[in-house]
Parts: C-alpha cells; sequence; structure tokens
C-alpha cells in the first residue's frame, strides 16, 4: 500500500509545482454586467407656456427631444411656434408697435460631460444646433416725426397702418450649455442657455427683422443673441447596452 501511495506522490508532484509557481488570485472577479438604457426622451418648455398664460402679447410652444447614441453622445432637436407683439418707445412716445408670428426648428449634438454612478442618467451637457425660422412681421402701427410744422413739430400717425411682410426667414448656430436631472423614474427637469449667431437673416426693406422666433431679439450691428428654455421631459427606453469599464492598471510590486 505504501509503495502505490509513494509512486502516486512521484507522479503528482511535478502538477503541484507546475500549480505553486502561478500567482494566486484572492480577489473575487467581478462577473456582474452592467447595462445602461438608451432611447428617446421627449418634451416641452415650461417657460414659454407659463409667458403664454402670462403675458397677453405673447403665445409659444416648443418641444424638445433627444436621442442617445453613445454613453456620451447625444441627437438633440427643438421644435417651435411663437407670436410676440411688441413696442417700441421713445422718450415716452411710441413710435411703433409690431407682431412677430412664426416657426423654427434646430438640430444638432449634445455632449454630456457629467460622470453618473451606475443607474444614474443626470447630464451637464455642452453642444451645437443649426437652427432656422420662417415668420412673418407685421407693422401695427408707427408715427413720423414731421419738422415741417412751424408751431408744434412732432411725431404724426402713419398713413399705413397694418403691413404685413410675408416670406421671412433666417438661420443661425447656437452653442448650448445645459443640465438635466431625473425627478423621477424617466422624467427629467432641464434648462439650457444659448448663445446664437446670425447666418442669414432675409428680412424686408421696408422694415427690419427686429425679433425671431426661437432666436428672440436681434440687437442693430450684432448679429449675436441669446435664448433660454426650462425643459419637462419623459424618457422612452427602446433598448439596452453593455456599460464598458475603463480598464485598471494593476501596480506591481518590484
Amino acid at each position: 500500500m505504501s509503495r502505490y501511495s509513494i509512486s502516486l506522490f512521484i507522479i503528482l508532484l511535478p502538477l503541484l509545482v507546475v500549480g505553486q509557481s502561478k500567482p494566486i488570485d484572492l480577489q473575487a472577479k467581478d462577473t456582474v454586467e452592467y447595462k445602461q438604457e438608451y432611447g428617446l426622451r421627449v418634451g416641452a418648455d415650461l417657460s414659454r407656456l407659463i409667458f403664454s398664460f402670462a403675458d397677453e402679447d405673447y403665445t409659444g410652444l416648443e418641444l424638445v427631444g433627444d436621442y442617445r447614441l453613445t454613453q456620451k453622445l447625444y441627437l438633440a432637436a427643438e421644435l417651435g411656434n411663437e407670436t410676440k407683439t411688441q413696442n417700441e418707445d421713445l422718450g415716452g412716445t411710441d413710435l411703433y408697435s409690431y407682431k412677430t408670428a412664426g416657426s423654427y426648428i434646430k438640430a444638432g449634438i449634445d455632449i454630456n460631460t457629467y460622470e453618473n454612478w451606475f443607474g444614474m442618467n443626470n447630464a451637464i451637457t455642452i453642444g451645437g444646433r443649426y437652427a432656422v425660422a420662417s415668420f412673418s412681421q407685421t407693422l401695427n402701427d408707427y408715427q413720423i416725426f414731421d419738422s415741417n410744422r412751424y408751431y408744434n413739430p412732432g411725431f404724426l400717425p402713419g398713413s399705413e397702418p397694418n403691413v404685413e411682410y410675408n416670406g421671412l426667414s433666417a438661420s443661425w448656430l447656437e452653442f448650448v450649455v445645459g443640465v438635466k436631472a431625473e425627478l423621477f423614474a424617466n422624467i427629467f427637469i432641464g434648462m439650457s442657455a444659448r448663445m446664437g449667431f446670425l447666418v442669414t437673416n432675409k428680412e424686408d426693406e421696408r422694415f427690419p427683422n427686429l425679433w425671431i422666433p426661437g432666436f428672440n431679439k436681434v440687437t442693430d450691428g450684432s448679429n449675436f443673441g441669446v435664448s433660454y428654455n426650462y425643459t419637462l421631459s419623459y424618457f422612452i427606453p427602446l433598448y439596452k447596452k453593455s456599460n464598458k469599464k475603463k480598464p485598471t492598471t494593476e501596480v506591481q510590486e518590484p
């Protein structure tokens, strides 16, 4: 019996030596596959809805949406319609009143710069848009300064009120900075600030484009404009993808 035991020990001895020559990994391997949801997020701008109820001279609606392409990259777009009546005055004297009405669409990308914990979907984004707008302007009434009256020079009512200028258009580029936070499951609140630069501005030679839907006020002598939105949106999950972990570098002892 002892002879067989000695023979078995001699046979297993090389295997034991080889086994001991390999390092023993005492750390448990993480075999859980983490997956993140991808899909479409749609919503509306709350500020335009609030102003539509609070301001009788304004009516507007903007729909927003984005689609997740990668862990950080999103396709994004906004579609809106606005109507706004404004007055311009000089020293308490109304110079003219006009109404702008039209639609716009913006499309581009957002990049999420925020490192979420697993299961979180908050975002701090930077991105860009290309936007186009089509609109009309109506010159409701206006005043003309008359200096020919000897005793009482001043402003006189214009002779052609309610003149409508159609076929107006504009396009611009936007730099966008925004944040989104998940309030409840798949429900997000967000806001963004936008700096626009006019690329094209088709206007009537008789009356300039003073306000553009989606771009806001046009400043004389400048192509820059500022806009913003506050959004409430809902995420529609379509599929899941594995979240690739960043490789960790092991420090080897000398």
